[in-house]
């Protein structure tokens, strides 16, 4: 029976992010509409990104199982930004790009993927101090866990990030058209979320009942993990139409919505920490993975700015001691309940 619900899963997952790309082009032309940066872009692309998790936490929210969704956020925003990264790279080995400017040849043959030097100040910096207000909002005991309060914070923690993305470097707008197909399209794209999205959190309450294990650890290693598959692909296809600084920094604008606008759901409801211990050490984990992303993309300068090998390898060895950490020390599988 797990087999079956794990084939619902995966094609739920599908829906929610098939139904997530439906929305990236009418993001992309309202970008160049309006003459936000190609920083920016991320930004935009990033709400199209998370629009599953945003799916994926108002259904544990309606359905009472509010784990799995905390548990999918904190796993998505340690897992994929390894798997992006790595996904961007690979996609620009290739010796020429569509709309890629004439340096690329120079990133590859240095085996680096670019990225634009906005992305350090408009996308990883702010982000870090989103965390910091997340943290602030959820580790102290007095106001431990999620209540509605947080939500209208986080609201305006994001209103204030994706103010100061777009507002920099903005120049003038492009003529753009919007075919009745694109429209039906993106109507489409909002359904398929909804459907996958219901689905995704059903499925997985199925399969970590039938494990015996707690709904946060089937968020943090299970939804977490499949719901980052299609993203893959999606940036795989950004990166190779020559958009390669949107392709690298989405996962920022992605995270973004993922800790601010996809939580707001759990606050609503109120969440408590069931496992305070897995919670905090899967939050240190998001924070060091979006400080390795600053911190390397600080370290360039204006000829080589972006990931090399190296810093791939140091964001997959995040990941792995990620996982020794929970295994090894908090042994979640051991003890369902933590302090609260």
């Amino acid at each position: 029976m797990i087999a079956v619900w794990a084939a619902v899963l995966l094609a739920a997952v599908w829906a929610a992010h098939w139904g997530a790309e439906r929305l990236s082009a009418p993001l992309k032309k309202l970008r160049k509409q309006w003459g936000f940066s190609v920083a920016a872009g991320g930004s935009f692309l990033g709400l199209a990104a998370a629009s599953p998790e945003m799916g994926i936490n108002v259904t544990s929210a309606a359905r009472d199982v509010s784990d799995i969704g905390l548990g999918a956020m904190l796993g998505s925003t340690v897992l994929v930004i390894p798997v992006i990264v790595t996904t961007a790279y690979l996609a620009t080995r290739k010796g020429a790009l569509e709309g890629a400017d004439k340096e690329h040849k120079k990133h590859r043959r240095d085996h680096y993927v670019a990225v634009d030097k906005g992305a350090l100040t408009v996308q990883a910096l702010p982000y870090l101090a989103i965390l910091a207000v997340f943290a602030l909002l959820t580790l102290p005991a007095p106001w431990r866990g999620l209540q509605p309060i947080d939500g209208w914070l986080l609201l305006i923690a994001y209103l204030a990030y994706l103010l100061q993305a777009l507002v920099r470097g903005r120049e003038k707008g492009e003529e753009v058209e919007w075919s009745l197909k694109e429209k039906w399209m993106a109507i489409a794209g909002v359904g398929a979320l909804a459907v996958g999205a219901y689905f995704t959190v059903f499925s997985t309450e199925r399969i970590v009942s039938a494990l015996g294990i707690p709904n946060i650890v089937g968020g943090l290693f299970i939804t977490a993990a499949v719901a980052s598959l299609p993203e893959v692909f999606t940036t795989w296809s950004v990166a190779r139409s020559g958009q390669v600084t949107s392709a690298s920094t989405s996962v920022i604008g992605d995270h973004v919505v993922t800790m601010t606008l996809a939580f707001i759901p759990l606050t609503i409801i109120g969440t408590p920490i069931e496992n305070f211990q897995l919670f905090w050490v899967s939050l240190a984990f998001v924070v060091l993975m979006a400080a390795l992303y600053a911190l390397f993309l600080s370290l360039g300068d204006e000829e080589k700015r972006g990931f090399g090998r190296w810093h791939i390898f140091a964001f997959w060895a995040a990941n792995a001691a990620f996982i020794a950490v929970i295994f090894l020390w908090v042994k979640p599988l051991q003890v369902s309940g933590g302090a609260g």
